[in-house]
C-alpha cells in the first residue's frame, strides 16, 4: 500500500474542497488545484500536467452528470471547442520558464477569483441569443491558448461570457461549460504527452480527492444550492495563491 506524506493529505483535502466548489458551477477546479499546489510551493512543471489530469478526471465525471440532466446546449458549445481545442493542444506543447509561467497563473488565479466574487445580480435574467459561429470559434481558440500555456480548462473565463453575452441562462451554461472544459484539458495535456513524467506519486490520492469533491459539487449543482459563502472564502484563497505565484511577497 502506498504510503503519502502528511502534506499529500493536505493538498488532497484541499483539492476535495476546490473540485466540490468548482463542479458545483460546471468547473473542473484546474485553477483551485493550482492555487493549493502554489500555496504548498509545488514546482511548476509539476503543477500544470497535474492540474490537467484532475481536471480530466472531474470535467468528465461532471460533463457526464451535467449531460444526463439536460443542461448542455451543445448548439452553443461546438464552435467554443472548435476553436479551443487545437489552440489548447499547441498551448500545451509550449514550455514557458518559471519566472514566466508563475506570473502568468497568478492573473489567472485573480481572474478565478473575480469569477468568484461575481455578483449574481448583474447577470441580467433574459432568453438566450443564439452564437455568432465566428465569435465561438474566435473566443474559443484565445481561451485554448491560455488554457494549455497555464494547465487550467478554460470555463473560468468561458462562463462569465456566455452569461453576459447572454448566450447561455446559468444552469444550461455550467453543463456547458463541463464539456469544454474536459476538451481544453484533454488536448493541452496531449500537446505536451511527455509533461506526464513530471506527475507525482501521490496523484491517485488527489483523483480519489478530487472525485468525491465532484460527486458532492454536481450534486449542489443540479439542485442549485446556495454556494456563495464558500465561493467567496475560495476566492480570498485564490487572491493569496495569486500574489504569492506573482511575486507580491
Amino acid at each position: 500500500m502506498p504510503s503519502f506524506s502528511e502534506i499529500d493529505l493536505i493538498l488532497a483535502a484541499l483539492m476535495f474542497c476546490g473540485a466540490a466548489l468548482y463542479t458545483s458551477v460546471g468547473h473542473a477546479g484546474a485553477s483551485a488545484y493550482i492555487a493549493i499546489m502554489g500555496l504548498f510551493g509545488v514546482a511548476a512543471e509539476v503543477m500544470r500536467p497535474t492540474a490537467l489530469a484532475l481536471n480530466i478526471i472531474v470535467s468528465g465525471f461532471s460533463a457526464t452528470r451535467y449531460a444526463l440532466n439536460k443542461l448542455t446546449d451543445w448548439r452553443v458549445l461546438w464552435p467554443f471547442v472548435a476553436g479551443a481545442a487545437p489552440m489548447a493542444f499547441i498551448g500545451g506543447g509550449i514550455q514557458l520558464p518559471g519566472d514566466v509561467y508563475k506570473p502568468l497563473v497568478g492573473v489567472v488565479l485573480w481572474i478565478a477569483a473575480a469569477r468568484l466574487l461575481w455578483p449574481g445580480a448583474a447577470i441580467a435574467a433574459q432568453p438566450p441569443r443564439p452564437v455568432p459561429v465566428w465569435a465561438g470559434v474566435a473566443i474559443g481558440a484565445g481561451i485554448g491558448l491560455l488554457s494549455g500555456l497555464t494547465g487550467t480548462g478554460g470555463g473560468i473565463f468561458l462562463s462569465p461570457i456566455l452569461l453576459f453575452a447572454g448566450w447561455a441562462e446559468t444552469r444550461r451554461a455550467s453543463g456547458t461549460v463541463a464539456v469544454f472544459i474536459l476538451a481544453n484539458s484533454v488536448f493541452g495535456l496531449a500537446g505536451n504527452a511527455a509533461s506526464v513524467r513530471a506527475l507525482p506519486d501521490a496523484l491517485p490520492l488527489f483523483a480519489v480527492a478530487v472525485f468525491a469533491g465532484a460527486l458532492v459539487g454536481t450534486q449542489f449543482g443540479i439542485k442549485l444550492l446556495p454556494t456563495k459563502g464558500i465561493q467567496r472564502a475560495l476566492a480570498v484563497v485564490l487572491v493569496i495563491a495569486g500574489a504569492k505565484l506573482v511575486g507580491a511577497f
